[in-house]
């Protein structure tokens, strides 16, 4: 299969990017091209141009500031999951990368391109929802902060405007003692998740634990399981408290059914991994 024809320009700033894309309505942004290239080649998208990010070197800073880490867009994910930095500070993250694809996609996929990609079954998107993220973008004219609950409208849908350009990725830095867990069922390994779930725990002595959970391949977009984190707040996380929370989280979801798995399947699976998940985040963060 052959992409249709399109020109190419490569950029070594932001703002020649941003002009470029400006200049153009059907231009596209090729920030790795793991998902845009596959897109190409089926012939589902057509740009008249491809802005690849990747010369531009402001795009592949990892900074920490004021108890958050801001990722640059063009780090990839492979080197994402080698910074034992960025381990420490934002566990969940690692944890969710090991199930992204491949090495070899990890190798030139990266953070902004899958979160902007906004596939409803990709880990990235899914834990920027669970740790209330923000995402930074710049276009030819002005730059905004878009929180995470703000960000995603549904399959492959962001509030991105044409033109804009996500240049960081925010995260907050979690607390000492803090565990993260990613559990996901998928038909191989490497393919896109059936089901999965997103799980940060710190625990705080014999008080409620601070849990995070959210799920991926359930829906349009990613889905922060607030009902099970309202459960859990409601005491310590004894056995008992953490099986009824878990029960909570198939609660408003709206999965699709298609050959992978039906409705129902994915309600189930909701329940199970978000369980699994959060016994075994507990049970390291103890």
């Amino acid at each position: 299969m052959k992409p249709p024809p399109f020109d190419y320009a490569a950029p070594e700033t932001l703002d020649d990017a941003l002009a470029l894309l400006a200049g153009d309505e059907d231009a596209k942004v090729l920030a790795g091209g793991q998902s845009l290239l596959p897109l190409l080649n089926f012939r589902l998208a057509a740009p008249s141009l491809l802005v690849d990010l990747r010369r531009i070197a402001e795009l592949r800073a990892v900074g920490r500031v004021d108890g958050s880490v801001r990722i640059g867009a063009m780090v990839t994910q492979r080197a994402a999951e080698d910074d034992d930095a960025l381990a420490r500070d934002v566990p969940l993250l690692r944890e969710a990368l090991r199930f992204v694809a491949h090495p070899q996609i990890r190798s030139r996929g990266t953070v902004g391109g899958s979160v902007a990609h906004a596939d409803p079954a990709a880990e990235l998107p899914a834990v920027l929802v669970a740790l209330d993220g923000r995402v930074h973008v710049r276009s030819a004219q002005a730059q905004r902060t878009i929180a995470a609950a703000d960000l995603y409208r549904g399959f492959l849908t962001t509030s991105l405007e044409p033109g804009e350009v996500v240049t960081a990725v925010e995260l907050p830095a979690a607390r000492p003692g803090t565990a993260a867990v990613c559990v996901e069922v998928a038909q191989r390994a490497g393919d896109y998740a059936v089901c999965g779930a997103l799980v940060q725990a710190t625990r705080n002595g014999d008080a409620p634990a601070d849990v995070r959970v959210a799920l991926f391949g359930v829906g349009q977009r990613p889905v922060r399981a607030r009902s099970v984190e309202e459960r859990l707040a409601a005491g310590p996380p004894v056995p008992e408290l953490v099986r009824e929370a878990a029960e909570l989280a198939a609660d408003g979801l709206e999965p699709q059914t298609d050959r992978q798995a039906s409705a129902a399947y994915r309600r189930h699976l909701a329940r199970v991994l978000v369980r699994r998940g959060l016994e075994q985040a507990l049970e390291r963060a103890a």
